[in-house]
């Protein structure tokens, strides 16, 4: 038995449409060969691991990795959303989607935040993260309006600057609309809390971004991990996507280079488990804003830590890299994209390496599983 296993997920880093993308309006979305096309992409220590065999990426080999293995992994759920995909990658496959709001959301639901908060709303648009404070954010200085936008994702998201809205009045309005927005009619998958500082002209997201999602519906593998007493460590946004359900311990970060920090810190420690990382710059700050080129620039800042991790690994750890859907940048709209998502497997301990067939986000689940002892894995044992 393996001691540790530590999950990457490189959110949004898609790696061809799935089979069922027509029915998303995502045919030809390629997230990670659409960067590879359109930019001089080097990421060679992620070639190292295959990341070549999932899709056709130009200038980066497609030769199967000599020690560890790659594969594809195909999302079952019903939704293309970043709980959807982390509670599959969990043993948890969703058969509903959560309901988006792509004209805006209903005065029902706006009266209830004006009357809690005290204050007006304004925008209630889907809109860019950013552009909506460049957009909206004189007005609220003018007025102490709130900015209450969604995306394509099932999210409420309220921006605020901080010196105008304080952050524990942000957060204790989100509590709030979280709390009347668990069930239907206005069941949302997260309310997200989105401060921003600056003056007009140069306004800036601070990191002070706070989630607030529902509980995963029924028991994932984190569940059972932890009841056992093994150490479920959740960094990034995993505590959020989770609610921290599952979750032994939790660690939000603030940026990529500040979440394979403390990656590094954990894997440091001497403890027998999970890690569970999330990297969400690649989706915030470069998918959705459509910024091929700092998407290519973020994988290749990745790629340059991977020695770092693969050092850090122990004897009988192993380092799993995946992602939980596509965004891909080149693509029509701003909306996360249906794709496949690459699943890299490395240990020290193996011998062998190749590409193995297509499988599914619930593998992980099997992969974790098998390993603590909790049921069988196929996979598992072709992998160790």
């Amino acid at each position: 038995m393996l001691k540790r296993i530590h999950i990457i997920v490189l959110d949004s880093l898609g790696v061809g449409e799935a089979p069922d993308a027509a029915a998303f309006g995502d045919v030809g979305s390629n997230t990670l060969g659409h960067i590879a096309k359109l930019t001089e992409l080097k990421i060679p220590n992620l070639e190292q691991l295959g990341i070549g065999c999932t899709t056709p990426l130009r200038g980066i080999s497609s030769t199967a990795p000599k020690k560890g293995y790659t594969m594809r992994l195909l999302e079952k759920s019903a939704g293309k959303d970043t709980m959807t995909g982390h509670w599959e990658l969990m043993g948890l496959v969703t058969e509903s989607s959560f309901p988006v709001y792509p004209t805006g959301f209903p005065q029902g639901l706006l009266d209830k935040i004006e009357a809690f908060s005290g204050r007006g709303v304004v925008c209630n648009l889907p809109y860019s993260g950013t552009s909506v404070i460049d957009d909206y954010a004189d007005i609220q200085r003018e007025t102490g309006a709130l900015i209450v936008y969604t995306s394509a994702d099932p999210v409420l998201q309220i921006a605020a600057h901080e010196e105008i809205i304080p952050l524990e009045e942000l957060y204790s309005i989100c509590k709030y609309v979280r709390s009347i927005t668990l069930d239907a009619p206005w069941q949302l998958g997260r309310i997200i809390a989105r401060p921003y500082l600056g003056e007009k002209g140069s306004y800036y997201r601070t990191p002070n971004r706070h989630d607030y999602a529902v509980s995963p519906p029924r028991e994932t593998v984190l569940d059972a991990l932890a009841g056992l007493g093994f150490s479920t460590i959740g960094i990034g946004k995993i505590g959020d996507i989770f609610n921290m359900r599952g979750i032994s311990e939790s660690h939000p970060t603030k940026s990529n280079t500040h979440g394979v920090d403390t990656l590094l810190e954990v894997m440091s420690r001497d403890f027998e488990g999970i890690s569970f990382l999330n990297l969400v710059d690649f989706d915030a700050l470069y998918g959705h804003r459509r910024d091929v080129a700092g998407y290519g620039r973020a994988l290749e800042e990745f790629d340059t830590r991977l020695p770092e991790i693969l050092a850090a690994l122990r004897g009988d750890d192993l380092l799993l890299i995946t992602a939980d859907h596509g965004t891909d940048p080149a693509f029509t709209g701003t909306d996360h994209t249906r794709e496949y998502v690459p699943l890299l497997a490395y240990s020290h301990s193996m011998t062998t390496g190749g590409v193995l067939p297509d499988g599914v986000f619930g593998d992980v689940a099997e992969i974790i599983v098998a390993n603590f002892g909790l049921g069988e894995s196929e996979l598992l044992t072709r992998l160790c």
